[in-house]
């Protein structure tokens, strides 16, 4: 009821398919509120279905191996978009997440694996969005975000890592880049009367990476 003033500014899609990917320890029902959204608004939207996700972190979990699956499948993958994903977390890195991932986690993940820093990995072979908060709570946002370029882009809005998947703003987003017609990737822009729940982005940075190296 809160949002429902902004729902108006949902783009709306062209039919192609979506996959949700739910975080750590969450299932398909924790993304059943975007699929509707985006299925009543032009999308095919489907949940991974492969029961509760209890692979490695928080919510951001479905958004790092959405960006794997795109590097080794690029063919079938259109865009990433991922929501407060750490996808910088290096070993040794910690979040508030991370006691209970040492609990009931793998000591490897079966299909991550040991996979190298993302900053000596080649990007992202299709256009990427990350989108994350920097009241988080969870994990440091300094890793959920990308060096902006040709149609890679970061995304920051007001909220927190479990609330992302009902947040209005990260909502909007997720429609106008899902709208982005095949091979014509656009920069987000805010529709009309929303930019002030979009504050300027960051990009990655080697400075970045000191600051979330001190703060380890």
């Amino acid at each position: 009821m809160a949002a429902s003033p902004f729902m108006g500014f949902i783009a709306q899609g062209d039919g192609h398919p979506v996959l949700v990917l739910p975080g750590f320890t969450t299932s398909d029902r924790s993304t059943e509120l975007l699929r509707a959204v985006l299925s009543r608004n032009g999308h095919v939207a489907h949940g991974w279905k492969l029961g509760r996700n209890m692979s490695l972190l928080g919510w951001s979990l479905g958004g790092i191996f959405a960006r794997e699956l795109a590097r080794r499948h690029p063919e079938v993958v259109r865009s990433v978009i991922t929501l407060a994903s750490p996808y910088r977390f290096r070993v040794g890195d910690r979040s508030h997440a991370s006691s209970l991932y040492d609990s009931v986690g793998p000591p490897v993940d079966p299909f991550l694996g040991d996979l190298p820093a993302e900053e000596e990995r080649e990007p992202v072979p299709v256009p990427t969005t990350s989108i994350y908060t920097r009241t988080d709570g969870i994990v440091r946002w300094h890793t959920c975000i990308d060096t902006i370029g040709a149609a890679c882009e970061n995304i920051e809005v007001f909220g927190t890592h479990s609330g992302l998947g009902y947040n209005i703003a990260a909502t909007v987003a997720i429609a106008d880049r899902l709208a982005c017609p095949d091979g014509e990737w656009r920069p987000f822009r805010p529709p009309p009367g929303m930019s002030f729940l979009y504050p300027r982005a960051e990009s990655w940075t080697p400075a970045a990476a000191r600051a979330v190296r001190l703060a380890s």
